[in-house]
């Protein structure tokens, strides 16, 4: 790579770890092209998405969303300087497609490849600025802030991170121990015959219920669990909804036996309360104790309307300050892969060659493999 390019680099960041294909286009932290094709419709008379299906779809969407994305961005392969794909967490043949193109694409060109951490990358995001829909006002001159946090909540995870150094400091301080939070979004409105994706659909009809009609468990926060601030528990800042699903299913199967018509709006504001005051107080919590005083909330599940406004409330009430980036960029991107990958490049870290295998369970430890 050109020396003089590490300044401002010139990156293509390919993302395949789910249902989208996201191909985008950084210079530097400038956002230049955004381009994501899903194949979610497809997975729809299923209920969630079937690895098989999304990984044959990324090998349809792949080069056309790549040609789209160039086209944008006005911009040809030989002017990108770098590659950067994400290379784990997340569905291992979805993960191999993706993969396997960005190294067919360095091998082809001579540029280098970074193989990054799809986790990490959702943070990495929000240091875009200007371009086509770029954040802004995270962090200053490219820098984030010094006490930064990241609240992650999608349907394949739910995290708290601190974030030291986004290219080679990450810690996870809290994560879901079993169902991510978008998961359990989706098996509560299979329950409640709304469809998938289920978190649209119960964010919409949560506002016709009454959240406090029904009070569903909030998981792990038992004293055994939470411990002190001087002798924290086993799950302090941990998740669990399994146990929500299942009260979910219980109160729906009770209605029905008593010949009762159930009452799914009621149940959907019940069930979302829970969701959203468990993963709010314990973020907020793991923020207070650790110093965090800034906090990136990302992810699908940031979309909802619920989430973003008792997260705001109680970080405003904590002294926390709050930054979510635009909603197409919470979700899975190539821009946020292309953004970590211009991160490293600036960084001077060497790049991860092409003997890399894709890890669907790379811990967010790892920025960059």
């Amino acid at each position: 790579m050109n020396r003089s390019h590490t300044v401002q680099p010139l990156v293509l960041g390919i993302e395949s770890s789910c249902d989208e294909t996201g191909v985008g286009i950084v210079r530097g932290t400038t956002l230049l092209t955004n381009t994501v094709s899903s194949s979610m419709d497809e997975h729809v008379r299923f209920g969630g998405v079937i690895p098989e299906i999304a990984s044959r779809a990324h090998l349809d969407a792949f080069v056309p969303t790549l040609q789209e994305a160039l086209h944008e961005a006005g911009v040809t392969l030989d002017d990108i300087d770098a590659i950067a794909v994400t290379s784990g967490p997340g569905l291992a043949g979805a993960l191999m497609v993706g993969v396997c193109a960005a190294k067919a694409l360095s091998v082809a060109t001579g540029k280098p490849l970074y193989a990054i951490n799809h986790l990490v990358a959702h943070v990495g995001v929000a240091l875009l600025d200007g371009g086509a829909g770029g954040t802004g006002g995270l962090g200053s001159a490219g820098r984030l802030p010094e006490n930064l946090g990241a609240l992650l909540v999608s349907g394949g995870h739910t995290e708290i991170l601190r974030i030291r150094s986004i290219t080679d400091d990450v810690e996870m301080l809290g994560s879901t121990i079993d169902d991510a939070a978008g998961e359990a979004y989706d098996k509560v409105a299979r329950l409640l015959g709304l469809g998938y994706p289920g978190g649209p659909a119960i964010d919409k009809l949560a506002k016709e219920g009454n959240a406090k009609a029904i009070r569903f468990p909030r998981g792990l926060t038992q004293p055994k669990y939470m411990g002190t601030t001087e002798e924290p528990g086993p799950h302090r800042y941990d998740w669990s909804f399994s146990g929500l699903k299942t009260a979910v299913a219980r109160c729906v199967e009770q209605f029905e036996a008593r010949g009762e018509d159930v009452p799914v709006a009621d149940i959907a504001a019940a069930f979302q309360e829970a969701v959203v005051d468990v993963i709010t107080s314990k973020a907020v919590l793991a923020c207070k104790e650790n110093g965090i005083t800034d906090l990136l909330l990302g992810g699908g599940v940031a979309a909802n309307s619920r989430l973003r406004e008792l997260t705001g409330q109680r970080c405003s009430s904590a002294g926390i300050t709050l930054h979510v980036p635009p909603l197409p960029l919470c979700t899975d991107n190539g821009a946020m892969v292309a953004a970590l990958g211009s991160q490293l490049i600036m960084a001077g870290i060497d790049p991860s060659g092409v003997a890399f295998a894709p890890d669907s369970s790379l811990p967010v430890t790892t920025v960059s493999v």
